[in-house]
């Protein structure tokens, strides 16, 4: 079983203990994020899904609800960009943290080794247990700068 057939089965596994019933629109969500290169606002979803499952005949409002549930069980995360809404991406992927250009929306992923180990130290010398974090950095991008 591959990774993206993993994830699958851990959302059949989330909807099942949760006693809902299982949609294929949820699932079809889902792979458009786990497939994604980039994060994707709700609409970025829906034009995936419309090219990619055509016949799958999904709705924008669907398409909102199936976020908003895959984001409240935890296998998508999203970063808020206040009037301009969300984006998503898989949870996946390996840790990492965002550079945010205030200007343009790009996202641009990186993993500090120093960081991470500062933040550990950090909560150690307060006795505090990390159970997960999210970093994100915004500013302008190197385009938006010139």
């Amino acid at each position: 079983m591959n990774n993206n057939e993993e994830i699958i089965e851990e959302l059949k596994k989330i909807v099942k203990q949760k006693g809902l019933k299982y949609t294929e629109q949820r699932e079809i969500v889902l792979n458009v994020l786990i497939n994604a290169t980039d994060h994707l606002s709700a609409e970025e979803v829906y034009n995936e899904i419309k090219k990619s499952y055509p016949e799958s005949n999904i709705g924008i409002a669907t398409v909102y609800r199936a976020l908003s549930f895959l984001e409240e069980v935890h296998l998508i995360a999203s970063i808020a960009f206040g009037t301009e809404g969300k984006k998503y991406e898989s949870n996946a992927k390996a840790h990492h943290d965002h550079l945010i250009c205030t200007s343009c929306g790009k996202i641009i992923e990186f993993l500090d080794n120093e960081i991470e180990k500062r933040q550990d130290k950090i909560a150690k010398k307060n006795n505090f247990k990390i159970v997960s974090h999210s970093m994100q950095l915004y500013g302008t991008c190197e385009d938006c700068s010139k």
